[in-house]
């Protein structure tokens, strides 16, 4: 006889908050100022992993002081850029500060919405809630172009999701794919060891200090004045689902200097080569710089656009009444998915929650 199935245990509670994130964290500091029923669902085993895993040498492009969640900035001189293990250090400590009911290495696999109350499937839990706020980041799916299975077996290829750093790569020379803040700098540190093409357009240079002070100094409060509901918000939200952003205090003189090859974006593929313009490369590795794509299959409810992408008005799912999200890219402002910026869509969704709350024990 076949073994019986595990039991299903039950849990409520008013909301759950899916992601134990920057974005989850911040709204759990807010829920729970507000004394509201909740809880936060993250799958990793410590808060901050997601950080953890990054590669060895990042730096936020932030300082310090705009890299703060609410009612905690973060523990810096304020000039100082945080590097990816005091980022998950901060986070870990920022829960236990607030005492944030965390449920680790819970993964939810399903959400979907029964009766008058959403179910949030995790392993054998199920989650009943009245709200839900997913608050799973920018950062999901990675994304790599089809033509990259075309490439020969022998060549290397990495996500820079999975790069960790260079002396973990084959030797020879490294074709970086995707010209934003993330390739500029794999490029550059791969540089100092093989040779380095970097791929993609030229999207421009923003130096690190203006007029003595720091570049965010002078653009956080255009950053966070620059709404979606006003014209110069609307502009930067188009230029921001372009892509393309341009690079902090990496001018094209360092790549140039640094040994770094400039060629155009990889269009095509030849007898297993990745082909930039006319020319077929010969790189050993790859390390596809190309972003990340949503990935809400998980979410059982008609609340996504064709791209895959939530439809929601400041966060609130526009066809379930109930569904909040945090930490889109440019949610409501240019700050929306950065760690010293998802403070503020954070306060508002909580808000929302609490006022539906109270609407749904006043029915």
């Amino acid at each position: 006889m076949s073994a019986p199935a595990p039991a299903v245990r039950v849990q409520r509670f008013d909301t759950l908050v899916v992601g134990g994130g920057q974005a989850g964290l911040a709204v759990g500091q807010q829920l729970a100022a507000r004394d509201l029923d909740f809880v936060i669902l993250d799958a990793e085993r410590r808060v901050g992993d997601a950080w953890r895993r990054r590669w060895d040498s990042l730096r936020l492009f932030t300082p310090a002081a705009y890299s703060g969640l609410p009612g905690m900035p973060f523990p810096a001189p304020p000039a100082h850029l945080p590097d990816k293990d005091e980022v998950a250090d901060y986070l870990a400590r920022y829960a236990e500060r607030f005492d944030l009911p965390v449920r680790s290495e819970t993964r939810v696999e399903s959400l979907a919405r029964e009766g008058d109350r959403f179910v949030a499937r995790a392993g054998d839990v199920r989650f009943e809630a009245e709200q839900v706020v997913v608050a799973t980041g920018p950062f999901q799916r990675p994304r790599v172009p089809d033509l990259a299975a075309a490439l020969s077996p022998g060549i290397h290829q990495l996500h820079s999701s999975q790069y960790r750093s260079p002396f973990d790569l084959p030797d020879g020379p490294a074709l970086v794919v995707g010209a934003g803040n993330s390739g500029a700098q794999i490029a550059l540190e791969l540089a100092r060891f093989r040779k380095v093409w970097l791929a993609g357009r030229d999207t421009g240079h923003l130096p690190r200090r203006l007029l003595g002070r720091d570049l965010f100094d002078w653009l956080w409060p255009v950053m966070t004045r620059a709404t979606a509901d006003t014209a110069l918000g609307r502009r930067l939200r188009a230029r921001a689902a372009r892509g393309g952003d341009a690079l902090i205090g990496i001018p094209e003189r360092q790549l140039r200097e640094a040994g770094v090859v400039r060629v155009g974006r990889v269009a095509a593929e030849r007898g297993g080569l990745p082909v930039c313009g006319d020319a077929a490369l010969q790189p050993r590795v790859v390390v596809w710089c190309t972003g990340f794509a949503p990935d809400y299959a998980w979410i059982d409810l008609p609340v996504l656009d064709a791209r895959g992408a939530p439809r929601h008005r400041r966060g609130e799912a526009v066809d379930a009444p109930g569904l909040h999200f945090v930490g889109l890219r440019f949610q409501h402002r240019m700050t929306s998915s950065l760690l010293g910026g998802v403070g503020r869509d954070a306060a508002h969704a909580a808000a929302r929650v609490a006022a539906r709350a109270e609407a749904l024990v006043t029915a």
